[in-house]
């Protein structure tokens, strides 16, 4: 006979509570899914800082981009770095993440925009030290490439490097000084001493009348396009007219004569 206590009723099995829908008791499986949700969850960013990685190594790139077509536009002077993020739709903030002043940002396109065409635009003397038509015409043909495959090229060099008072002109010649241009000018008084070229040209005006040929076309392509023309000229006409102008002259080309 089972035993009772003091007021005859039997002994209750205590029996936990129902376990609440909306308070799910913790199991190691939900803890350890709730942490890797967590983890997976992204920091939160800090307000006015750019992402690393490639994302901020293109956002980077497009900034670059902007500057040089402001640049070439309106002038250095005249674009400050507030300009240059309102034409970006981002803040000043982050545009000065990126470049402290635009004397910074200036050197960072002469490292990474400009020394890279200059090298490519170097070399033809020492290719062709003994064929002055052939070393011109090659360095001709290369302007119009560099212009045609960069459209900042040609207005930002005539705007900041081949006119009087230009600041990209200032930058790069304090830091590279005029050696460059010396030995292309020593290269082409040995050519006319040597009878390889004509020695009534001046040294010092051929890369300017080159440069005229070339890059002027190219940068003012919007103003003369608009005219009344026979056609549509392109970087190729550019290129024929001004290796034709430099090679042949005004003159009209000699007729073939006949061979025996």
């Amino acid at each position: 006979m089972k035993e009772t206590n003091a007021r005859g009723a039997t002994p209750q099995v205590r029996r936990s509570a129902p376990k609440s829908a909306a308070n799910p008791a913790k199991t190691p499986e939900t803890s350890a899914s709730a942490a890797d949700s967590a983890a997976a969850k992204p920091a939160p960013r800090r307000p006015g800082r750019p992402s690393g990685g490639a994302g901020g190594a293109e956002q980077r790139e497009r900034l670059i981009a902007i500057a040089l077509a402001l640049f070439a536009r309106q002038g250095i002077v005249d674009t400050t770095l507030s300009a240059i993020a309102r034409e970006a739709g981002v803040t000043p903030a982050m545009v000065h993440y990126y470049f402290k002043t635009r004397d910074q940002l200036i050197d960072v396109l002469i490292d990474e925009r400009f020394l890279p065409l200059r090298s490519a635009m170097g070399g033809v003397f020492e290719a062709h030290p003994d064929d002055p038509v052939a070393a011109l015409t090659a360095l001709t043909l290369r302007f119009v490439e560099v212009g045609q495959a960069h459209p900042w090229f040609a207005p930002l060099w005539i705007r900041e490097v081949i006119s009087e008072g230009g600041l990209l002109r200032q930058r790069m010649h304090e830091r590279f000084g005029h050696d460059h241009q010396r030995a292309a000018h020593e290269a082409i008084a040995r050519w006319q001493r040597d009878g390889k070229l004509n020695a009534a040209l001046e040294p010092s005006l051929l890369f300017q009348s080159l440069l005229g040929l070339t890059l002027l076309p190219l940068a003012t392509a919007q103003v003369w396009r608009n005219d009344l023309v026979p056609r549509r000229v392109g970087a190729e006409e550019i290129a024929r007219h001004a290796v034709a102008l430099i090679t042949q002259g005004i003159r009209p080309a000699s007729p073939l004569k006949p061979e025996c």
